[in-house]
């Protein structure tokens, strides 16, 4: 099989000859608005969200199987009618098409020549960046023949115009709701209810299909429903009213199927000749925003003014993090990766054709791990979106799940499903270090937030009866006030509550899941090894962050929190428990709202004993003979990892967390490499499994093992947990291991014989190679922070700028010189690499340094700090180059 697509300029675009065989492929168009899924014959779907879909929603499998789809046909006579979409039963008439597909960041062209029917069809659909509710198709049509042709030109675009969960939950009887309005340029769906038995609603969503020609004309005929369109034979790929050419009947209209059939008075063309057709589909609340959006889109030169707005947008958007490596390829892919982070911000982990699964919105892991990438790209823009994510912590040291729109607004589950992530706690901390280290800013720290309170308590093991829906979702103290407490409250409180939420191994419980949510089965005596290793570290980075508050500074903690630092024996698994329960009994329904000061030293003291005690145990007692570390224990309190007969048991996870955490010793390192390389690595693809072959269902565990193995979170090549590995091995020096990793990802997604994938990083890979779940992955942050923070080693610490370069030789085999492009303190910055030499990490030291062409003062040393002050002088409207020269 030939590459699947070729880059074809620096900025991510990218063409393909043979998209249109691979029906499961998709490409995102939206904005905060509107959300597109369309394929290269236009099939996929458009919702403004959960309840409000235009177009039916699509899985990956009905991309394959269902005739809706974005249409276009030209009728030339009974015997010559086209979809200029390729989406017909005329088989032999879509095999002599010859197909293109162009599209960039983020629009996409699908262009169709049939030189039977004479005709060039180029179709042009982007979701405006300016934010209006539509996604725009424009189709342009040429006479690519020697004579004069005549046709007639008909959009087909069936509208759903509802909720997602009515594709099977009363499906005609919703379709009795719709009410269709005829317009001048189409037609607008507004059904009187959006229907759920449990309460059903007024519908305020509006959803159209309109469509004019260059000149503005409107359409001769206008099909307002399926049947209508179709005839009896409510066929989409065969409708009557385009192959008998027959005008509408508009007697009964109302309470069916809607559709934009939009049929456009005959057109001749002359050789060479040129007819524009524009499409908008859209929703809306606001009725009289369809005259407005008609009139910003009315004309072709106002449809390519939006579409260059869009492609700046994105385009900035995509230079957060800029590279220019020997391997252009790489530096347009990364490119794509970039904007993963605004694409999951945008569309949630719900609303493209992979992700079938939830109502919308993101997780909370998803949250802070976007803001890693938002960080990087403009942490001053960050800050009062950080504070406001806080108050999704509760009191009892979990979180709100679900993200709301608004900042601050956040949803206990979707589903109403009383469960808890064991892991939740780690990613705020993270998330805030690497801020920290960006801005200097410690005051953020300090800032003062709520928490998040419902009906469910002490980590979903019991239900507070007493709350209703009338005492809101922000946690009051006795005296019925709001309480709030300061960002490193919150800190405490979900890694404290942690430290003492052990199982009977004395780690900490895995409870619902952790990162893997296929764990879900062992939720009374599970247990995570690989999550403890790093709430340890946790333990060390809240130490380390109040060590720079200062020595005279008072922390301000709500008086039940000082229930957690009570002295114990850590080794004492019931007295965790009985802490744990007592601080427990005092946090239900309210707190008191007292106060009380700790010393910011001797708190620094307690968290440092705690981590150093954590990471000796599971150093001590999960180190196993076969070479790595025991990641988990099952609900029957049994251990997960080693050898099991025949076969070895082993995850990714536990080896990736250990490393990071600081756990594995060198030696630890070396022969945990060693078992990755053996058990996980797969030989064809280069890239690492998430967990090996454990030959049988894992009931007492959770539901990852009864899937396939090598899919999803049993034993697939995981994108997310290869790149955190990595990110392990980097901190830890092993650079060449680490490089490896992390560059087998880009291989696998760009090998698209095997990938099938549009450029992009995937949330995992299957045993053939293939690239699942694009686009909407928790991996694009954690891949350009390894790349930015690690490989090109250029990071904030403390308010500084540290560059301290792990390049392999593998990155200078054909050029010396490689760069990377970023913002820091406001000033864009490009740090270039010369290595003149090519010599490998280890062996070179940075011997001299130009910024701006000015030099400055070196150590040669293996890393280079230039301080927060320096940078500030520099221009914040030019780009300043630093010049690093490695020997």
């Amino acid at each position: 099989m030939n590459k699947l697509w070729s880059f074809t300029d620096n900025s991510g675009s990218f063409c393909s000859g043979y998209a249109d065989k691979i029906k499961s492929l998709y490409f995102p168009l939206g904005n905060d608005s509107i959300m597109s899924s369309i394929t290269p014959d236009l099939h996929g779907d458009i919702k403004s969200g959960q309840n409000s879909f235009l177009l039916a929603p699509v899985s990956r499998i009905d991309l394959v199987n269902l005739r809706s789809s974005r249409n276009f046909w030209i009728y030339i006579n009974p015997s010559k009618i086209w979809s200029a979409t390729g989406v017909s039963k005329d088989s032999k008439q879509i095999s002599r098409d010859n197909f293109r597909l162009e599209a960039g960041l983020l629009w996409h062209k699908v262009t169709r020549q049939n030189k039977t029917i004479g005709i060039n069809a180029e179709v042009l659909s982007f979701v405006p960046a300016t934010g209006e509710p539509v996604e725009i198709m424009q189709v342009k049509l040429t006479n690519i023949s020697r004579k004069p042709i005549s046709f007639i030109p008909t959009v087909a675009i069936p509208l759903y115009s509802r909720g997602a969960n009515n594709i099977r939950d009363h499906r005609h009887v919703t379709s009795l709701l719709q009410r269709v309005i005829l317009h001048k340029f189409g037609v607008i769906s507004k059904p009187t209810l959006a229907f759920d038995e449990s309460g059903h609603r007024l519908n305020k969503d509006s959803y159209f299909v309109l469509g004019w020609d260059e000149k503005s004309s409107s359409p001769e005929r206008i099909y307002p429903t399926q049947e209508i369109f179709c005839g009896d034979s409510g066929d989409l790929e065969e409708p009557e009213a385009v192959f008998k050419n027959i005008p509408a009947q508009l007697n009964n209209m109302q309470g069916k199927e809607v559709m934009g059939g939009l049929n456009f008075k005959r057109v001749s063309l002359q050789p060479k000749q040129s007819k524009i057709y524009a499409v908008i589909m859209g929703v809306t609340q606001n009725h009289r925003e369809i005259t407005k959006l008609i009139y910003k889109f009315n004309h072709p030169d106002k449809i390519s003014h939006a579409l260059q707005k869009t492609k700046i947008f994105w385009g900035k958007l995509s230079q957060g993090i800029n590279v220019a490596t020997e391997d252009r390829d790489f530096d347009n892919w990364l490119r794509w990766v970039n904007i993963q982070p605004t694409l999951r911000r945008i569309f949630g982990c719900s609303f493209l054709p992979d992700f079938d699964y939830g109502k919308g919105g993101r997780g909370w892991r998803d949250l802070w791990q976007d803001c890693l990438g938002l960080i990087l790209y403009g942490p001053e823009k960050v800050r009062q979106f950080l504070i406001s994510n806080f108050c999704g912590v509760k009191i009892d040291g979990s979180n709100a799940t679900i993200i709301g729109k608004g900042p601050g607004e956040f949803i206990a589950d979707r589903n109403n499903i009383s469960r808890v992530w064991m892991d939740h706690g780690i990613w705020p901390l993270l998330t805030l270090e690497l801020y920290i280290n960006e801005t200097a800013d410690l005051d953020i720290l300090f800032e003062q937030a709520t928490y998040f309170y419902n009906h469910e308590i002490k980590r979903t093991k019991d239900v507070d009866y007493r709350w209703t829906a009338a005492y809101g979702s922000k946690l009051k103290t006795k005296s019925g006030k709001i309480y709030s407490g300061s960002i490193l409250e919150h800190l405490l409180v979900q890694n404290l509550v942690q430290f003492h939420n052990v199982g009977s191994h004395n780690h900490i419980r895995l409870e619902g899941a952790d990162w893997n949510d296929g764990l879900d089965m062992a939720k009374e005596n599970g247990e995570s090894v690989a999550f403890s290793a790093m709430y340890a570290q946790n333990l060390e980075i809240l130490a380390e962050l109040l060590s720079k508050v200062g020595k005279n500074n008072k922390i301000e903690v709500a008086e039940e929190v000082v229930i957690l630092l009570t002295k114990i024996n850590y080794e004492s698994i019931s007295s965790k428990r009985k802490l744990l329960d007592k601080y427990f009994s005092k946090i239900s329904f309210v707190v008191s709202g007292k106060k009380v000061f700790l010393d910011a030293v001797q708190l620094a003291g307690d968290l440092r004993g705690k981590s150093a005690w954590m990471k000796q145990y599971i150093r001590s007692a999960e180190w196993l003979k076969e070479g790595f570390f025991n990641g988990y224990y099952d609900n029957r309190k049994k251990r997960l990892e080693g050898k099991r007969g025949q076969h070895m048991q082993m995850t990714l996870t536990a080896q990736a967390f250990t490393i990071m955490a600081g756990i594995a010793r060198s030696w630890q390192v070396r022969k945990i490499l060693q078992s990755v390389n053996k058990y996980l690595l797969d030989k064809q693809t280069g890239g690492i499994h998430l967990n090996t072959d454990f030959k049988q269902e894992q009931y007492d565990l959770g539901r990852a093992f009864s899937f396939s193995y090598g899919e999803k979170e049993n034993g697939a090549i995981f994108s997310h947990m290869a790149v955190m590995f990595s990110y392990a091995l980097y901190k830890q020096g092993c650079v060449q291991q680490a490089w490896k990793t992390l560059s087998s990802l880009y291989k696998m997604a760009v090998d698209t014989s095997r990938s099938k994938v549009y450029p992009c990083l995937p949330e995992y890979f299957n045993l053939e190679g293939r690239g699942m779940y694009s686009y909407l992955t928790g991996s694009a942050s954690w891949f350009i922070l390894t790349i930015l923070t690690q490989v090109f080693g250029v990071r904030g610490q403390d308010g500084d700028l540290i560059i301290e370069p792990k390049l392999s030789t593998e990155h200078f085999c054909k050029s010396s010189s490689i760069s990377i492009e970023r913002i820091f303190a406001g000033r864009r910055i490009k740090v270039k690499f010369i290595n003149l030499g090519k010599i490998a990490y280890g062996k070179y030291k940075i011997v001299r340094v130009l910024l701006n062409s000015e030099n400055l003062p070196v150590d040669h040393s293996r890393y280079l700090i230039i301080t927060r002050e320096v940078i500030l002088d520099l221009s914040n409207k030019e780009l300043n180059l630093i010049e690093i020269h490695l020997h």
